[in-house]
């Protein structure tokens, strides 16, 4: 009996101390994770984070979700691919931080924001003009009078003469050319536009430059630049115009434009960066006037900047030094992530010069 009771107590002891060394073990291994942050405990922190909101241009969409994707500080950004139009809505009522744009700001939205913003070119690209036409593999030409007479309706057919013309070698089908343009509020829209007023006088006194318009006849209208390339790419004997890099990665065809010096250009690298002019101009006007129709014989014709809408103070503390650096990294390492996306880096004149304008922030 009384050895019983001895090797009960001895197991009961062995029972306690092996509860008690558990115990310890669990304590040691919980306090050495509070020591070294938890990687679960600061990845529900970093959840919590504040995020900043960017919203505008589909033009510049895949170069600002690179910029994030490359860009590795701890305050949480996002983009919202919505339009030039709507994301300077949002940056003026406040739902967005950041608005970008590929159309400068006008006078009536200025108004709105009491002169608390500046504008920031924070990368350039090229529109070009694509096209779906059954079996044709060819490289379309297109003289300037004529690709503006197919987007006002003049020209409506694929055989039409004055494109045979310029494309005599191009067996083009005797089938009705639709016309795919932007639905939304559109700096594409604008840019394109802006273009078309400067080479066609009848442009310029019907519609003019705008985000925005009803276009004529039987155009086919989508949102974004991502929309009417999807459209493009599945409907036969189409044509619209798209940022390049968007044609690109949907393999569609583009157009070799004329260019004011009468030259048939392709889009590309080279031949967007002759379009743009390296001299910077203190306005955006300016700077949009000035590469509405560009100089030089291997300039592509249609290129665009784009702008991010940045207040001079932000309410919430903190904001506008976050804003600032990544503003500041964009014009600087992120350029290097633009050629890739076929997207044009900015050059060393106008980054110094928007480098500049980022000292009028009144940090919080």
């Amino acid at each position: 009996m009384n050895l019983l009771m001895l090797k009960g107590n001895t197991m009961n002891r062995l029972i306690t101390s092996i509860i008690y060394f558990a115990v310890t073990l669990v304590s040691l291994s919980l306090t050495a994770c509070d020591s070294n942050n938890d990687p679960a405990e600061i990845s529900e922190i970093n959840d919590n984070r504040s995020e900043i909101i960017i919203a505008g241009s589909t033009f510049a969409s895949p170069f600002f979700e690179k910029v994030l994707q490359t860009y590795e500080q701890g305050t949480k950004f996002s983009y919202h691919s919505i339009g030039s139009g709507a994301g300077i809505e949002q940056f003026i009522t406040g739902d967005a931080d950041i608005g970008t744009t590929d159309a400068p700001i006008n006078e009536k939205e200025a108004a709105r924001l009491n002169e608390n913003f500046e504008e920031i070119v924070v990368t350039s690209g090229m529109i070009s003009i694509a096209y779906n036409v059954e079996g044709l593999t060819d490289t379309l030409k297109l003289p300037r009078d004529v690709y503006t007479d197919i987007f006002l309706g003049e020209i409506t057919r694929w055989n039409d003469p004055r494109i045979l013309e310029v494309n005599p070698d191009i067996n083009l089908p005797d089938s009705a050319i639709q016309v795919i343009a932007r639905s939304d509020n559109s700096g594409t829209t604008f840019a394109f536009t802006n273009h078309l007023s400067t080479v066609s006088p009848a442009w310029k006194t019907t519609i003019g430059a705008t985000k925005k318009l009803d276009w004529p006849g039987k155009t086919m209208e989508a949102k974004g630049n991502e929309g009417v390339s999807q459209r493009l790419a599945i409907t036969n004997n189409s044509i619209g115009y798209v940022e390049f890099g968007f044609a690109q990665r949907l393999g569609l065809k583009v157009a070799s434009l004329e260019n004011k010096s009468g030259k048939f250009v392709l889009p590309n690298n080279e031949t967007g960066d002759i379009g743009l002019v390296d001299e910077f101009y203190s306005e955006a006007e300016q700077v949009v006037s000035s590469i509405t129709d560009p100089e030089g014989e291997s300039a592509y014709p249609i290129v665009a900047y784009t702008w991010a809408l940045i207040r001079k103070k932000y309410e919430t503390p903190g904001i506008g030094s976050d804003v600032r650096d990544f503003i500041k990294w964009t014009l600087n390492e992120g350029q290097s992530l633009a050629a890739p996306l076929h997207y044009l880096p900015l050059s060393k004149e106008i980054i110094q010069a928007e480098q500049e304008k980022l000292g009028l922030y009144i940090i919080q």
